[in-house]
């Protein structure tokens, strides 16, 4: 196995495969895209690069989402920030955002302990739902598929 290519930050945006992004849309009807550019936003509404807030993907870690809790949000985040935004998913659904991630498979991370399973009760922890992506994605513009599992991740509000 290439590890520094599985775990290299070299590349942080990963543009969501059309294909894959309209199967989740059509189950959860998106409104917001969380981590976005001007030219990869999925949604009318997000917060990202070029959304007119300075902070850029900062911004979308500052701001509360619920001011669009009545949207599902969509997040495929840059993956330097998988943690930062695991933690703000985790955070707005308390506040009642449903929100849609797309992250590396990567079990082993403390934000997926810490957010994500119980490890006392060998379950998810409550509102949360894994989907395990069968495969390697190619996300949109690359050759060649994914050097890593990925898995969509369902934060449902209380």
């Amino acid at each position: 196995m290439n590890s520094a290519l599985m775990f290299s930050k070299a590349k942080d945006d990963w543009t969501t495969p059309g294909d894959f992004y309209e199967r989740l849309h059509q189950e959860f009807r998106f409104g917001v895209d969380a981590a976005a550019q001007l030219e990869n936003t999925k949604c009318d509404i997000w917060y990202g690069l070029g959304s007119g807030d300075l902070g850029g993907y900062k911004c979308a870690l500052t701001r509360p989402w619920a001011q669009y809790n009545w949207h599902p949000h969509w997040c495929n985040p840059p993956y330097s920030l998988c943690r930062e935004f695991v933690a703000k998913a985790a955070q707005e659904r308390l506040r009642g955002v449903l929100t849609v991630m797309l992250i590396p498979s990567r079990t082993d991370t403390r934000y997926f302990h810490e957010h994500m399973w119980d490890a006392n009760k060998h379950a998810t922890r409550p509102g949360i739902e894994l989907r395990f992506v069968k495969g390697r994605l190619r996300f949109g513009g690359q050759k060649n598929c994914a050097p890593f599992p990925s898995m969509v991740v369902v934060f449902r509000p209380e």
